[in-house]
């Protein structure tokens, strides 16, 4: 599977409340705070075909900003009045803190109403197990917000490994690290368990699901997960090693502890390697307050921050070739659930992929807590894997 295309899961469904066949899909946003206004918002109003119709939340400040930016938007202080109203919506998007994930879920499914969760979908992968098969006993999407597979780096990447670049790929190492010595606080950097807060769940999420639609299912995993901040309650400098099926060894790392930044990714073929630094351009970009629109370049960056291709030289002293990288794409995410809702495409990202993703952030929590490999068993039968 590219990181573009859809995969062939997914039960379609189509709400009646639309005008008619061409009628934008009417979208329901649960929560305005940073995943809810820095990224949900500005990619649903971008996506031909999906309209924002109502925000969730109860809070004044939000508002205000969420009807500057949207003046048509409606709005809703509870989820609860949602519900009441689910024949006037065709798509709800959960981005609200990880612990009402799972409970708001299962309230949209069983009000009749296809889903958009943020990641992590879950605290457990049997939760998000039980979530799947909900949603596949009432006909309707489920997905998991998972937009890294359209970073640039990624895209990039994924098409030198489908294109035999690097040759048999041995070694994947990704690093998502920052530098913040000091604790912001909030439900993110909480030790309360019910949280499901830590860089674990919050960048780990991301990378682990990288690492399985590149290479597949994960058969061990072994981490080291440390509090450095004084202050801190949860991890915040997290190291994940992956075992692939295929053999493939990922090297993870999570951190905002990190004084001097390593390459976003290093990857070790049988032919040659691939060293990428900086971050995907498209999260600055949004925050700044750009938007994608159509026809408009989106998701670029300059030559001087491609990766290089090539073998037995550093990058740093010019080794290798550069590589164009490919422009990031969040808009193809939501692209790809109008259509799935509207049953001409499939789930970009499944909750049975999230499900396989959180089995291996458990094993790596209880890894770094136990201080030894976990043997992963083999997915449930039926269960799709991350790739194809």
């Amino acid at each position: 599977m590219t990181p573009n295309a859809p995969d062939a899961s997914g039960t379609p469904h189509v709400s009646g409340s639309s005008d008619g066949p061409g009628a934008p899909l009417r979208v329901a946003l649960v929560g305005y705070g940073l995943a809810g206004s820095v990224f949900h918002a500005p990619l649903i109003s971008a996506t031909g075909g999906l309209v924002l119709d109502t925000v969730v939340t109860s809070n004044e400040e939000r508002r205000a900003d969420a009807r500057a930016a949207y003046p048509d938007v409606r709005f809703a202080a509870s989820p609860g009045e949602l519900w009441e109203r689910a024949d006037e919506l065709d798509l709800v998007v959960i981005a609200t803190p990880n612990k009402t994930h799972v409970p708001l879920a299962t309230a949209a499914l069983k009000a009749g109403l296809p889903v958009v969760v943020d990641k992590p979908v879950a605290g457990t992968a049997a939760e998000a197990r039980e979530l799947a098969a909900l949603a596949e006993e009432r006909g309707l999407l489920l997905s998991v917000f998972q937009n890294r597979r359209w970073d640039n780096d990624f895209r990039t990447l994924a098409a030198l490994v489908e294109g035999g670049e690097l040759g048999e790929v041995q070694r994947f190492e990704s690093r998502f690290e920052r530098w913040r010595p000091q604790p912001k606080g909030g439900w993110r950097e909480s030790g309360d368990p019910e949280e499901i807060g830590g860089l674990l769940y919050d960048l780990g999420s991301h990378v682990v699901d990288q690492a399985l639609a590149l290479f597949g299912p994960a058969v061990s995993v072994y981490a080291e997960s440390d509090v450095r901040r004084p202050g801190a309650a949860a991890d915040d400098d997290t190291f994940i090693a992956i075992t692939h099926a295929n053999g493939v060894r990922s090297h993870l790392y999570v951190s905002a502890t990190t004084a001097q930044l390593g390459p976003r990714f290093r990857v070790l073929g049988s032919k040659a390697g691939y060293v990428k630094y900086g971050l995907d351009p498209q999260e600055a970009a949004l925050r700044e307050g750009l938007r994608p629109a159509a026809g408009e370049p989106w998701g670029e960056e300059g030559e001087e921050l491609w990766g290089r291709l090539g073998s037995g030289e550093s990058p740093l002293t010019g080794g290798g070739a550069p590589v164009r990288t490919l422009p990031g794409d969040y808009p193809a995410y939501y692209a790809a659930v109008a259509s799935a809702v509207r049953g001409t495409g499939g789930n970009p990202v499944t909750a049975l992929q999230a499900a396989a993703a959180l089995d291996v952030l458990e094993a790596a929590r209880r890894s770094a807590r136990e201080g030894v490999t976990v043997t992963l068993s083999a997915a449930p039968a039926g269960e799709e894997s991350t790739t194809s």
